[in-house]
């Protein structure tokens, strides 16, 4: 309701107007859907907004404007905006003295609005202007939807009535019109009274206060009652209809719900021997389901199986192969560590003699130019034996070299063996193998440049001392004076190159421990990896033992899911001649059912011709009751006749009476 005031209000201001307080007032009060506003005066700037408002609105059913004073532009106005409502069903215009333009403003509303049903036109002026009026009644003969209309006080003439009785012929929805306290007289009256015989919806007519004789108002009043009888008898006759209707619609039913039933039962023990046919189907397919699977596990089982033992014959021969490995490494490095100890000893033998010599040669040196004649033939022989040991040291690196390279070569030939047997599980012994090759030709690099190296010292001593000796000889020669300091020189050199030679041999039995080291860590590595595959190996053989431990249990399983299988395809079996007994069962209940259903549709049938039988016996009752409604209607119209005459007697003697005649002239002699 607050929205309907804010929507008038709005409406107000729009205009140009400010909302009547009054007016917001009522409308607080507005109380299911009726909105009273009796006795309040209306502007014409309210009038407009409520014919706005009225156009939109879809809560009001009842409106109440009666004695508002409204003017001709304000009725117009709130006219205007119910012609196109459709919610207002009742609509009082009381003592608002209507004029012309309001009767054509309800004329145009009769014609164009559908929805008001009761319409109160008490104490206005309409009657006064004919052709407005006449309009009015045009539009009411159009109307299909008034079934209520009250005209009392408004001045109606007998024209207007004469105008009403053409409305009343026409119209088919009117059930009640007042028109007491007009002027329409005995003329008026009698156009009232020719119309109601082509009028059989109207019930009620009051015409008091008319000045119409009392025979009018009594044929009125017959007419009245026998349009009241005949809506009685219509609506009795529609009420047997609509009970007839449904009884024979109830009938139908019941007789479709029990076929339908009927059908939905057969219908449902069909779907029930589909349902188990499938579901026994089904059964079977996911046993032979379950059967095939069980038969491809153990196929991927043997597959695996097999791989296991290709993978474990694969890793014993890695294995093997690894042992070979590490025995000829072991041996190599037997042979390098007796060899390093045997040159050892040699050096140590060597520098014990060198030591012996040059001590014997410091003795010697104390003595005459005979005795530095010695130690020169000494000397010489030195150097040949020096240069006998260098010519078998640079066979030796040769040799060492060769065995190396072949070494290498064979090593590389065996990591290649190696990459094509397995490629990705060796990847790290064939990765420790090239790095134990490196360090093989690195350590040999580095023994042959320390051989170099030594060859050069030795022949860097060697041709120092050819110069030592060469300057000892021409000092032997030519000075002998200097013998001794040329001796101590060669003493010093000698002592020198002691030292020098010590030290290279300290190197080199350093490097020698260095590179023992490192083969003893690749040795040990070896052991490892060794030690791993062997590991590996022994888990292999445990899987290996477990997965054969495995299939003979699934062997065992699968021998066990074999007599379940056979079980569960007997009681399968069982179960389908089980299914068989009860579907047979089925059957022949389904042929009782049938039978039933046949017995059920010949009573159906019998209901039928019953029923028809009944429908006859109510056709033949109606057309009885049709028969009796003629022969009433016949008495109606015989009665209506006569009534005719009588009225035509009365007017003859009214028009006789009103003339002046006198009565004896038109009354028959005695």
């Amino acid at each position: 309701m607050e929205e309907f005031r804010r929507t008038y209000s709005r409406l107000c201001k729009e205009s140009g107007a400010e909302p009547q307080e009054t007016v917001l007032q009522q409308m607080h009060q507005l109380l299911q859907g009726r909105l009273d506003l009796a006795t309040q005066s209306l502007t014409v700037d309210t009038c407009r907004a409520l014919g706005k408002l009225l156009q939109k609105e879809a809560l009001l059913t009842e409106l109440i404007l009666s004695d508002c004073m409204l003017s001709e532009e304000g009725a117009v106005l709130l006219l205007q905006g119910l012609c196109v409502n459709t919610i207002v069903r009742f609509l009082d215009l009381k003592g608002n003295n209507l004029r012309a333009s309001g009767a054509e403003a309800l004329a145009k509303l009769l014609r164009q609005n559908k929805s008001i049903q009761s319409l109160t036109l008490e104490w206005n002026s309409l009657g006064t202007w004919e052709e407005a009026f006449a309009a009015f009644c045009g539009a009411l003969a159009a109307n299909g939807a008034l079934r209520q209309l009250d005209l009392r006080n408004n001045q109606i003439t007998h024209k207007g009535a004469e105008e009403l009785a053409l409305a009343l012929k026409i119209n088919t929805s009117l059930q009640q019109l007042d028109l007491r306290w007009n002027h329409i007289g005995l003329l008026g009256g009698r156009a009232l009274v020719n119309c109601l015989p082509s009028n059989r919806t109207l019930w009620k007519l009051e015409l008091a206060g008319n000045s119409i004789p009392g025979d009018i108002l009594r044929a009125v009043e017959q007419a009245m009652d026998h349009n009241q009888d005949r809506q009685t008898a219509f609506r009795e006759s529609q009420a047997r209809a609509h009970v007839l209707s449904k009884e024979v619609r109830h009938l139908r039913e019941e007789k479709s719900k029990q076929f339908l039933d009927l059908m939905e039962t057969i219908d449902r023990q069909r779907e029930e021997m589909v349902r188990s046919s499938k579901a026994s189907a089904a059964r079977v397919g996911q046993l032979q389901e379950a059967l095939n699977e069980r038969h491809s596990i153990i196929n991927a089982l043997k597959a695996k199986l097999q791989m296991a033992e290709a993978a474990l014959a694969l890793s014993e021969q890695k294995a093997q192969d690894l042992g070979e490995l590490l025995a000829t490494a072991e041996q190599e490095q037997r042979s390098l560590a007796q060899r390093q100890a045997k040159e050892h000893r040699l050096e140590q033998q060597e520098a014990a003699e060198r030591e012996s010599k040059l001590l014997r040669d410091l003795s010697a040196a104390s003595e005459k130019n005979l005795l530095l004649q010695n130690q020169v033939d000494e000397l010489e022989r030195k150097v040949k034996s020096q240069q006998d040991q260098l010519f078998l040291t640079r066979q030796e690196l040769t040799n060492t070299a060769a065995e190396l390279k072949m070494r290498a070569v064979q090593a590389e030939e065996r990591l290649e063996l190696e990459k094509k047997r397995s490629r990705q599980s060796l990847e790290d012994a064939e990765h420790l193998r090239f790095k134990e090759v490196e360090h093989m030709t690195r350590h040999l690099e580095e023994s042959e440049r320390a051989m170099q190296e030594r060859v050069q010292r030795l022949e860097a001593a060697r041709l120092s001392l050819e110069e030592e000796l060469s300057r000892a000889k021409a000092a032997a020669l030519s000075e002998r004076s200097q013998a001794e300091e040329e001796l101590i020189k060669a003493k010093n050199q000698v002592r020198l190159e002691e030292q020098q030679h010590l030290a290279h041999l300290e190197e080199k039995l350093r490097l020698l421990a260095q590179a023992r080291d490192e083969a003893q860590s690749a040795c040990l590595q070896q052991k490892q990896v060794v030690a791993d595959a062997q590991a590996r190996a022994s888990q292999l053989g445990r899987q290996v033992e477990s997965l054969r431990r495995r299939l003979e249990e699934l062997q065992q399983e699968l021998s066990n899911k074999d007599q379940e299988k056979v079980a569960e395809v007997t009681r399968v079996r069982l179960e389908l001649q089980e299914q068989n007994g009860r579907l047979q069962a089925e059957l022949t209940a389904q042929e009782a059912l049938k039978e039933k259903a046949a017995a059920l549709e010949r009573q159906l049938k019998v209901i039928a011709s019953d029923h028809r039988e009944a429908l006859l016996d109510r056709e033949s009752e109606n057309a009885s009751l049709r028969e009796k409604l003629r022969l009433k209607q016949a008495e109606i119209a015989r009665i209506r006749d006569e009534e005719a005459q009588r009225a035509s007697f009365l007017q003859n003697a009214v028009l006789a009476y009103v003339q002046g005649s006198p009565l004896r002239t038109l009354s028959p002699q005695k």
